[in-house]
């Protein structure tokens, strides 16, 4: 009985101590650990940024009473301040969207200001037309209620037709009309580069010397000898549906740009065709004329703008031709009241108005209208070109060219026809 009673005891202290180590160590061993492990949350600071252990192997606690160690704290305070900063970039980056969406806003708004200003502008222009050759404005000239069928051939010559791009441009001499030969060029691909050998791509690398060629251009005036006798009813289908246009420009201004251009300097076949005749006319010049253009500048023979314009009111004049195309009226060169324009560009404003035309030919993807200088008359041409030239003359000259002053809404030039 003694020895199973001591081992009785025996049992019983073991167990007591045990109980007793398994209590001391129990953290360390995890006991029966009742809780199952989960992984913890990570909070993504930097994609360059370390994470911590996968889990934890101690006892749950709450969280009001778990001690933050050093490292967790640092992270905490690293996370807090890139997480601001995080939040600072999304602000910025959201303002900055915001201010894109605003500019985009406002510059879609002007530009459908502009285009509204454009396309009242242009219905104004049309109208002013459309009135002059009603006879509302009481303006007569030669031509104005005949029908299309009734203009001679010879006088469409100035009608190019793109069939591509379903465009008719008239072109009017000294009125930007070397460029938009340069690009009705390449929008027809008429003309083949001989650098590529390929047609022309950019208008300002098609020389100008060339695009005054007029074999390279297919005009109305040309539409008998490809057509026959279906050539006025073609006209009359691309007149109904292509987009027409033309230029204009200040009828004295562009005298004055004439004028310059092809008697203030040598030129050889205006000498010889119309200086000559002037300087015999009126310049009561004696004996025989020099031979060549620059042989009569370097003797100082050369017609005056008063021979100029005293040649364009002479009535033999009329008598020999209906004007030379760069001081043709434009009532005569584009045919205005029997040809409905779809746009009448200006000169004066040439730079917005060949943007918006080509937005509206639909070619603006292809093309860019040619920059550079521009041939421009001095805002002084009343009183430097029209000072020496007697009121009379001035008068019968403002009568001579009075359609396309009132057809396209220049103002009579009172300071030159009342001094």
């Amino acid at each position: 009985m003694g020895t199973w009673r001591g081992l009785r005891v025996a049992f019983i202290l073991g167990s007591l101590f045990m109980i007793l180590l398994i209590i001391v160590y129990w953290d360390d061993v995890g006991g029966f650990n009742i809780y199952p492990l989960q992984e913890p949350k990570q909070v993504l600071l930097h994609p360059r940024t370390t994470a911590g252990p996968s889990h934890s192997m101690s006892r749950p606690q709450s969280s009001s009473s778990l001690p933050v160690p050093t490292t967790a704290r640092s992270t905490t305070l690293l996370s807090e301040e890139t997480g601001g900063a995080a939040e600072d970039r999304t602000e910025d980056e959201g303002k900055e969207k915001q201010e894109q969406r605003h500019k985009e806003t406002r510059e879609d708004e002007k530009e459908r200001s502009r285009t509204t200003l454009d396309n009242r502008e242009q219905e104004e222009r049309k109208q002013r037309i459309v009135d002059v050759c009603s006879g509302k404005e009481a303006v007569e000239f030669p031509g104005r209620t005949r029908p299309f069928e009734q203009i001679p051939n010879r006088e469409l010559d100035h009608l190019i037709v793109d069939d591509t791009h379903q465009i008719i441009y008239c072109y009017v001499p000294k009125v930007a009309c070397t460029n938009w030969k340069r690009v009705m060029v390449v929008l027809s691909q008429s003309l083949i580069s001989p650098s590529s050998g390929k047609p022309y791509t950019d208008p300002e690398a098609v020389p100008p010397d060339l695009v005054h060629n007029s074999s390279i251009h297919l005009t109305f005036a040309k539409f008998w000898r490809h057509y026959g006798s279906l050539s006025r009813h073609l006209m009359a289908l691309k007149l109904q549906h292509y987009t027409k246009f033309l230029f204009v420009r200040d009828p004295f201004v562009r005298l004055i740009s004439a004028f310059r251009n092809k008697f203030g300097r040598p030129n050889e076949d205006f000498y010889k065709q119309f200086g000559s005749v002037m300087l015999h006319r009126y310049a009561n010049v004696s004996g025989i004329l020099p031979e060549t253009a620059a042989e009569a500048f370097a003797e100082g023979i050369k017609p005056t703008f008063q021979q100029f314009i005293t040649y364009l009111l002479d009535p033999e004049t009329e008598k020999e031709s209906i004007f030379n195309e760069h001081w043709r009226q434009v009532y005569r060169l584009c045919h205005p009241c029997q040809v409905k324009y779809d746009f009448i560009g200006r000169l004066e404003s040439l730079e917005t108005d060949a943007a918006y035309l080509l937005k509206l030919l639909e070619v603006d993807h292809l093309l860019h209208f040619p920059s550079g200088a521009r041939n421009r008359t001095a805002a002084s041409w009343e009183r430097d070109w029209f000072a020496q030239i007697p009121i009379a003359i001035r008068r019968e000259l403002y009568k001579l060219y009075e359609p396309d002053f009132a057809m396209f809404g220049y103002p009579k030039p009172d300071s030159a026809l009342h001094q």
